[in-house]
C-alpha cells in the first residue's frame, strides 16, 4: 500500500474513532436543542431515580471546573468528586469515562496533555475513595469539545472542566 494509501486509511479511521458518541450533546450539538444544557436525557432515566445516570448528572454532578492551567483540585471539586465516589460505591453497575477538557487558549497538543492531567487527577481522586480501577478509563478532549465559543474568561472557565459520564456495566 502507498504511503498516500496508508495516510488516507489513517485519517479516516481517526475521523471515526473522533466520532464515537455523536449525540452525546443532544440534537443541534453542544448549546443545541437537545433538552437542559443541550444533553438530551432520553434514555438516562428519571432525574428523581437516585440510582438514574440523570439523577447523577444533575444532583450529584458530572462535572468539576478548574482554574487556568491547572490539573488541581479545588476544595468544590473534591467535595463534587467525593459524591460522586459515593453514588458509585452505592450504584456498582456503572463504570464511568472521565473526559478532561481544556479551553481554546494554548496549542491543540499542550491542551490534549492538559485535559490528560485533568481526567487523570479525577481518576485518582476516585480510586482514592475505594472506586475499583476496572471501573475507570479516561480521555483527554484538550480544547476540541468546547461547552461555550467566544474570547472571555466567562467561557474559557466553563470549557477547563472534567466531566464523569457514566455507562451501565462496570468493568469485570
Amino acid at each position: 500500500m502507498s504511503i498516500v494509501g496508508k495516510s488516507l486509511l489513517l485519517i479516516a479511521v481517526l475521523g471515526l474513532a473522533a466520532c464515537n458518541n455523536p449525540d452525546r450533546y443532544g440534537a443541534g450539538g453542544a448549546g443545541g436543542a437537545g433538552g437542559a444544557g443541550g444533553i438530551d436525557t432520553t434514555g438516562l432515566g428519571d432525574p428523581n431515580n437516585p440510582t438514574s445516570i440523570a439523577y447523577f448528572n444533575q444532583t450529584v454532578g458530572d462535572r468539576i471546573l478548574f482554574a487556568v492551567d491547572q490539573s488541581t483540585l479545588s476544595p468544590e471539586a473534591r467535595t463534587i468528586l467525593a459524591a460522586q465516589a459515593q453514588w458509585l460505591m452505592q450504584n456498582p453497575g456503572y463504570a464511568a469515562i472521565i473526559e478532561g477538557h481544556a479551553d481554546e487558549q494554548g496549542t491543540r497538543e499542550y491542551n490534549l496533555a492538559l485535559g490528560a492531567r485533568r481526567a487523570a487527577a479525577v481518576q485518582n481522586f476516585l480510586i482514592s475513595q475505594g472506586i475499583a480501577a476496572n471501573r475507570l478509563r479516561t480521555i483527554s478532549y484538550g480544547k476540541e469539545r468546547p461547552l461555550e465559543v467566544c474570547s472571555e474568561e466567562a467561557c474559557y472557565a466553563k470549557n477547563r472542566r472534567a466531566v464523569t459520564v457514566l455507562s451501565a456495566g462496570a468493568g469485570a
